[in-house]
């Protein structure tokens, strides 16, 4: 079955820098539009930053200028640079998938921002 599996969460100070990656299995990766979003406690799901099959990019804009989302079509990952994190950027970060009418989610990491 299809996975999806995010690494890099954690634990950092406001101003420092994390890179998400999420890898998948059992797709055809490379054609598949990839998305990060993140969900708070008691907010909606939201899109942080997308990366198209043929690597148009685009971000929310909470976070245009700070984070970098790419894509190695090798490896079957997606990666989202986050830098200059802010508290306000604490939430569950999930990857997703979507081609046509196919939709993936991963299980999510956690991303806390905190002194």
């Amino acid at each position: 079955q299809v996975q999806l599996v995010e690494s890099g969460g954690g634990l950092v100070q406001p101003g420092g820098s994390l890179r998400l990656s999420c890898a998948a299995s059992k797709i055809i990766f490379s054609i598949y539009n990839m998305g990060w979003y993140r969900q708070a406690p008691g907010k909606q799901r939201e899109l942080v930053a997308a990366i198209t099959s043929g690597g148009s990019t685009n971000y929310a804009d909470s976070v245009k200028g700070r984070f970098t989302i790419s894509r190695d079509n090798a490896k079957n990952t997606v990666y989202l640079q986050m830098n200059s994190l802010k508290p306000e950027d604490t939430a569950v970060y999930y990857c997703n998938a979507r081609r046509d009418w196919f939709e993936y989610w991963g299980q999510g990491t956690q991303v806390t921002v905190s002194s």
